[in-house]
């Protein structure tokens, strides 16, 4: 990465309440003046979790969301719903969420994203976020949809990154740095024309993502074909909420776990039909021991450094997501060689709710990265590593992390002598490889369809840009 060289006076620096010698963000001049976003708000609040996170008890009640279910896209991910009790919902001030409200991530990898609440897709209305997010819903001066756009545009977003990364440690956007982001004064009735302007846009946005088909859905077809998976029992089964057993049942658990979740009926379901399947498991394909990552602190950052620091936050999509990255130090990598990665490493996330169980493969020969302590790396032998990828994202597999996965609330985790014992599919390299050509070839085509998508947001974005400037 090349080294930026810039002039700035010391009279600037001083200026700059960080005293960061990084150039910082000035707005440029637009043929609009500018004015504070808050002035726009009739509300921006932060929400708030249950001491002790979220419960299994609580699922299906209130929905609660958090960085996790914000898609760069702007829209809400609901593949994985986190509950809290309509109790709590109920007696809670502050961070309920109403349709058409925006939410914007205020701290961690993931500051400054955004999102558009469509109340449509949820399954129920009573819904709020957590302490990690804003909601900003505008007063009668503004066009909420026209906002939300103003918050994806770079005007927005360069603000955000200015102020929120001002401290080393963790990025994070306070109260404070919300009031001093200031949007373009564009007159409402102007703000109106070009919303309409975006409307037939989204419209067939809409229609292509109607016909777009979830990863998670074509692979958990390919696996339920065929081996079998009873999917529809499988369903019916997590929805019984009420247990009963004997006190042997606790001593079958090696760690004497007597939570309910280590003995839903679902949990056995799944662990029975894999055995049926196969008597093998992860450990029987290792190449070498599955091995934790590494800890990193601010010091060890550095942007002209040449290997990546691969967190949670850069896989929760599934994949190695390189620009919210971080690079790391030439001392910390070399330091670190053993906690690197290479072309099919398999890497699992270790802890949090949202993000544990989420797998990435190292698909690029030429990637440098150093994985994080909360990651875990698989390196496989004998063994197709990306059909083992798609093992690991079904339903089935995410369920036994989900029954196996030790801690309270939001610190959950689970470690490498529980997954190596996980059951591992035993069939032909050539039927491995047959599957996977078929996922993959879906997959591509699910792909085209959000390139299509990705094209018609870029459209848009385009006309909010020629707005503003």
């Amino acid at each position: 990465m090349p080294l930026k060289q810039f002039t700035i006076d010391f009279q600037e620096l001083g200026g700059n309440e960080g005293l960061r010698l990084g150039l910082p963000f000035v707005l440029p001049e637009l043929k609009y003046k500018y004015d504070r976003i808050t002035n726009f708000l009739s509300t921006y609040e932060s929400g708030n979790r249950p001491k002790g996170g979220i419960r299994e008890e609580d699922e299906g009640e209130a929905i609660s969301l958090g960085g996790e279910q914000i898609n760069t896209d702007g829209t809400v991910d609901l593949s994985k719903i986190p509950y809290v009790s309509y109790e709590f919902y109920e007696k809670s001030d502050k961070g309920k969420v109403k349709n058409l409200d925006i939410l914007i991530c205020k701290d961690g990898a993931l500051t400054g994203k955004t999102c558009f609440v469509d109340y449509d897709i949820f399954p129920t209305k009573e819904v709020m976020v957590n302490e990690h997010i804003y909601v900003l819903r505008g007063n009668e001066d503004i066009n909420q949809k026209f906002l939300f756009y103003l918050t994806t545009n770079n005007l927005f977003q360069s603000q955000v990154k200015d102020l929120a990364y001002r401290k080393k440690a963790q990025p994070g956007l306070n109260f404070d740095h919300l009031r001093k982001i200031k949007i373009p004064l564009i007159p409402k009735l102007k703000q109106d024309q070009i919303v309409a302007q975006i409307e037939p846009i989204e419209k067939k946005i809409k229609e292509l993502k109607n016909q777009f088909i979830q990863a998670r859905e074509i692979i958990n077809k390919v696996f339920a074909r065929e081996f079998r998976f009873d999917l529809e029992k499988f369903e019916e089964l997590k929805k019984i909420r009420n247990y009963y057993l004997d006190l042997s049942a606790f001593a079958n658990n090696k760690d004497v776990r007597q939570s309910v979740k280590f003995h839903r009926e679902a949990g056995i379901f799944v662990a029975e039909q894999l055995e049926i399947i196969t008597s093998k498991k992860i450990k029987n394909y290792l190449a070498e021991p599955i091995v934790l990552g590494k800890g990193v602190s601010p010091t060890n950052y550095n942007d002209n450094g040449d290997y990546f620091y691969i967190s949670m936050a850069n896989i929760k999509n599934w994949k190695f997501e390189s620009e919210e990255a971080r690079l790391v130090s030439k001392e910390y990598s070399d330091k670190n060689q053993k906690k690197t990665v290479t072309i099919n490493d398999i890497l699992i996330a270790r802890s949090g709710e949202g993000t544990i169980g989420k797998v990435a493969l190292i698909n690029d020969g030429d990637l440098k990265g150093i994985f994080a302590d909360f990651t875990m790396r698989i390196r496989l032998q004998n063994y197709n590593s990306l059909f083992a990828y798609y093992y690991f994202r079904t339903d089935y597999f995410q369920y036994l992390i989900e029954i196996n996965k030790k801690g309270l609330g939001n610190n959950t985790n689970i470690f490498p002598s529980q997954i190596q014992e996980f059951p591992m599919i035993d069939i032909s390299l050539k039927n491995q490889q047959k599957i996977v050509d078929e996922i993959k070839a879906e997959l591509d085509k699910q792909e085209e369809m959000k390139q299509k998508i990705d094209v018609k947001r870029a459209k848009i974005n385009e006309i909010i840009e020629k707005a503003v400037v």
